[in-house]
């Protein structure tokens, strides 16, 4: 299982080293450029939802290719 954690900087070193002690967990850093990333996909696949459930209304992809 992949778990995504958000710890305070100031703590981060501490919450690192404690992981890293278990012999059956495996904890890398994020950087800053997948953080984000990861970010803008998990709010693609929230709109996608809301979409799909017809909450958010959606541009046809005539309009899409027609701004092109």
């Amino acid at each position: 299982m992949k778990v995504i954690l958000d710890i305070k900087d100031s703590k981060a070193a501490f919450v690192m080293e404690l992981l890293n002690n278990l012999s059956f967990v495996k904890a890398k850093p994020v950087s800053k450029e997948n953080e984000e990333l990861m970010n803008e996909i998990s709010e693609a696949v929230e709109n996608l939802n809301l979409a799909k459930k017809g909450m958010i209304r959606t541009k046809p992809i005539n309009e899409l290719l027609d701004e092109l």
